[in-house]
């Protein structure tokens, strides 16, 4: 599994990337060739060496290198965003930022660096990230008077400034967002997209007259969250709230959307939606005026989602193959091929390819065409296939002499004869069709972990077979502990994911799994990422 490998299983897994990488690269360095006889690459050199079911961490690591999502980089823990990755972040923000605008949510950006001073005000806080906050303590030669912390998240960065900001009740609600990276020097299994030292987010920043009102807030941008997941990425998710032991530190209650990956039978946080009460208000003096003259604090709230949701459509998708992109963030939804034969009419394949792709990106969708000429048709076939294009059209002398194409679906591999005719509408529909049983195959995948138990031995029993775990619990932060120290092992403890917003009925009298105290709400359970 991708996350809990130990250091050495990560390097490797990193080299065995890098090294798939450096293969296609030098595939590619031997295309045309100088005043030699082109050579047409036919060997694909594109398969990978590690399968999804047998050893899934190294699996990960090659798809997302030779499927060009990242490279490695010179720091461990940082990678690099190849545009492949960049142009799917860029659809979901697009998408996001259009809604929370709706909302009346402003853009704004705040620095980078923190002064110690204000990291520490909220003390909570800074325990839950101190192991992970970077620092700078030089300047060239020099070391710095004060040390300056590299944001870990924005909370403090930001509410000084609320403080100076807000002031009677016409000042609120104050709602900010911000696109920007943060730092967290994770020490323990980098992974990317999943655990890296440095990633991509947005950060939402909101500030309230009345808890009304940000409880509202809360649940609109989860709701905003599980689309992403569930309509962009087609991956099912679990809206649900976390327990006192996993919410956000120093906020009053989180709610978060979960994922679960069935390979590897463990649970990952997809985003949260945090209501932070008046704790930083408190800290930070965010005080106003309120309409009666009296002094009040305010509520806020905090919400991000990272380029982490990349990472789990990469594992919950992917097959031996390589990458499977849904075809409504994938950059490119179709790709072209054409396949002449000897004494083909190389031309007019070549000229249909064209109007194929220029009728496909008329009707709006992304298509391409790939005409290069040292690889062989079945080579650009893998290459397309490791990359997760969702639809590929063939082009050969028959499709031409029967004014057609042939579609081969990425997730299926269904092969269809569609007449050039009415080619944009039936594409149209196939990607809408691949996009739905890309969600519909996972939500099948998912729920056939999930597994509901009543008591401590069917727990172990379940946790044993890697699945998702439903259980009636007592609600304790102490018996969530003792849970984690006693389910303790290589494979890392057992925790709360979320107790679902859309609860099961419990039995009278229910007994919680673990405590045997009363139960009082079910509440998933599971190792995770």
């Amino acid at each position: 599994m991708a996350g809990g490998e130990d250091k050495k299983e990560t390097k490797k897994a990193g080299a065995e990337a890098k090294k798939a990488g450096g293969g296609a690269k030098k595939a590619n360095a031997n295309g045309g060739g100088g005043g030699k006889k082109k050579e047409v690459k036919k060997e694909t050199g594109l398969g990978l060496s590690n399968k999804k079911d047998e050893n899934f961490g190294e699996w990960y690591s090659e798809v997302v290198v030779n499927g060009e999502m990242i490279e490695y980089y010179d720091i461990s823990g940082c990678y690099i965003l190849r545009p492949w990755t960049m142009s799917i972040w860029e659809i979901m923000q697009e998408f996001f930022d259009v809604e929370i605008k709706k909302m009346k949510i402003k853009n704004c950006y705040f620095p980078l660096f923190v002064s110690p001073g204000v990291l520490q005000r909220e003390k909570d806080h800074i325990e839950g990230f101190a192991p992970e906050v970077a620092w700078v303590t030089k300047s060239g030669e020099s070391d710095l008077e004060v040390p300056i912390a590299i944001r870990p998240t924005s909370e403090t960065v930001m509410y000084p400034y609320y403080s100076k900001w807000i002031r009677g009740h016409r000042d609120l609600p104050l709602k900010l967002n911000q696109w920007c990276n943060v730092v967290r020097w994770e020490f323990s299994n980098p992974t990317p997209f999943i655990r890296s030292r440095e990633f991509l987010w947005q950060e939402g920043h909101t500030a309230f007259a009345t808890k009304a009102e940000a409880d509202e807030e809360v649940l609109q941008i989860l709701e905003l969250y599980r689309r992403i997941y569930e309509e962009y990425l087609a991956i099912p998710v679990i809206k649900g709230k976390k327990s006192e032991l996993e919410k956000f530190a120093g906020g009053l209650y989180t709610t978060s959307v979960e994922a679960f990956v069935p390979n590897t039978g463990r649970g990952i946080q997809g985003a949260t939606s945090h209501c932070l009460g008046q704790n930083f208000a408190k800290m930070f003096e965010i005080n106003f005026e309120n309409d009666k003259g009296e002094k009040a604090m305010v509520w806020q709230n905090s919400w991000a989602y990272s380029t982490r949701t990349i990472g789990v459509m990469v594992m919950v998708h992917g097959d031996d193959k390589g990458l499977v992109l849904p075809p409504k963030v994938a950059s490119v939804q179709v790709i072209v091929v054409p396949v002449p034969y000897k004494d083909a009419d190389t031309q007019g394949i070549f000229d249909a390819c064209t109007t194929t792709v220029n009728t496909l990106n008329d009707a709006g969708i992304r298509a391409e065409a790939d005409f290069r000429d040292n690889y062989s048709p079945g080579w650009k076939y893998s290459h397309w296939e490791m990359k997760g294009v969702p639809l590929r059209i063939e082009i050969g002398p028959k499709d031409l002499a029967n004014s057609q194409v042939r579609v081969v679906r990425r997730d299926n591999s269904a092969k269809i004869d569609i007449p050039m005719a009415n080619l944009a509408e039936q594409v149209k529909d196939l990607l809408v069709t691949v996009q739905q049983n890309l969600y519909d195959v996972a939500k099948q995948k998912r729920d056939a972990c999930v597994q509901i138990v009543r008591t401590w031995d069917e727990f172990i029993d379940a946790l044993g077979q890697r699945k998702l775990i439903l259980a009636p619990w007592c609600d304790e932060e102490e018996v969530e502990k003792d849970v984690k120290a006693r389910t303790k092992g290589e494979m890392g403890a057992c925790k709360t994911l979320c107790s679902p917003f859309d609860q099961p009925k419990l039995p009278e009298g229910a007994l919680c799994f673990a405590s045997g105290k009363p139960a009082t709400k079910w509440t998933y359970w599971g190792r995770s990422y």
